[in-house]
């Protein structure tokens, strides 16, 4: 639990938390950014245009994400007839999250290699924040209501979605234990483990 973590390594629990929260919080500004993009100025008006944490952090999600080392945001809200594109405008708006991650770990990692930084503490932070954004990005495209996932196949692949989400009614536990294992023992290990080689170039700080 990352909460036990402040009593045996202050400093890594700064850097874990503050990683966790700031990616939070430009994942959710980008699904604003994006709705209002396509039209809907319902996020502007609600104040999630912004990538102030306060905006975005929600109080069960920020518990658990202490509690349990994982948590969630405040989902954006927008209104679909607003949109320009209605037809593709949501999958766009659900896409932008997962995708703002990556293109962090992405220009995070590729210019802590460029800059050939040395100090321990900063190497520290730099691979905790490119991982921390891997794993929310890749975590965030499972096809599970209501992650990412399950509006991005909604909107470009609705005929499967429909099969998931049957799927998941009638067996939710099966599903989601299956998906959880999936992400643990296939996504981790080999996917998102060599992503983060190759993005950083090194080993995992813990």
């Amino acid at each position: 639990m990352l909460f036990l973590i402040l009593f045996k390594d202050p400093l890594f629990f700064f850097m874990v938390a503050t990683a966790i929260i700031f990616a939070l919080s430009i994942h959710e500004y980008s699904h604003a950014c994006v709705a209002d993009f396509l039209g809907d100025r319902t996020a502007k008006l609600q104040g999630r245009l912004t990538i102030n944490p306060l905006a975005h952090l929600d109080p069960m999600g920020t518990l658990f994400l202490f509690i349990a080392g994982f948590g969630w945001g405040k989902p954006v809200p927008f209104n679909p007839h607003n949109l320009r594109n209605q037809k593709w405008g949501p999958g766009l708006i659900a896409l932008a999250g997962p995708t703002s991650n990556f293109l962090m770990a992405i220009t995070v990692g590729l210019s802590f290699q460029f800059l050939g930084v040395s100090n321990i503490a900063v190497v520290d932070f730099f691979s905790v924040f490119v991982w921390i954004n891997i794993l929310l990005g890749v975590f965030n495209l499972m096809p599970i209501f209501p992650l990412d996932g399950s509006h991005i196949l909604s909107t470009f692949f609705p005929q499967l979605a429909r099969k998931i989400e049957l799927l998941f009614s009638k067996y939710p536990i099966f599903v989601l234990v299956g998906m959880l294992l999936f992400m643990i023992y296939i996504v981790i290990p080999f996917v998102c483990m060599p992503l983060f080689n190759l993005i950083i170039g090194g080993a995992l700080p813990f």
